[in-house]
């Protein structure tokens, strides 16, 4: 929200990013973001960022919708905080990868919708590549751990 107080017009927030802030190491020969190594290269290290994107990916929704497709995810140790939610959409929002308007649903209460922009699927693809990567990783570290285990063990 710095950009709401520093006087920035929301039409200047919600223009298209020029990249995405998860920078993919290296694309493939059709352009696809590709990654190696843990960590993200750019400034997005939070955890949930990459999920509602990818809820987004599949087409608007607001936010209590999307916390409980988190919830049945599992991403937490439990109920999702619907206040971290909305501040990442805010976020994604001031980034220009995600737009918002209020719902036109003639029942219930108002609801604000979100969708991707053309950065905001720039940034799932580059976040799709990072995931890739982890779980790579990931099945690296459990191969050898299965290794280690199944050895004899040495030591005192």
């Amino acid at each position: 929200m710095l950009s709401a107080k520093m006087g920035i017009s929301r039409e200047a927030r919600n223009a298209p990013a020029a990249e995405p802030d998860v920078v993919a190491s290296d694309r493939d020969s059709v352009g696809m973001p590709v990654h190696r190594g843990w960590a993200p290269r750019g400034g997005r290290h939070r955890w949930m960022e990459p999920f509602v994107l990818v809820l987004l990916a599949g087409g608007p929704a607001h936010g209590y919708a999307m916390t409980a497709q988190l919830e049945e995810m599992g991403i937490t140790g439990g109920p999702v905080d619907i206040g971290q939610v909305y501040r990442t959409l805010r976020e994604l929002e001031d980034a220009g990868y995600v737009t918002s308007s209020w719902s036109s649903e003639p029942v219930g209460p108002q609801r604000r919708d979100y969708a991707l922009t053309r950065a905001g699927y720039a940034a799932i693809d580059a976040w799709a590549a990072v995931m890739k990567e982890r779980a790579r990783l990931i099945g690296e570290f459990n191969a050898r751990y299965l290794e280690a285990v199944t050895a004899p063990r040495e030591g005192p």
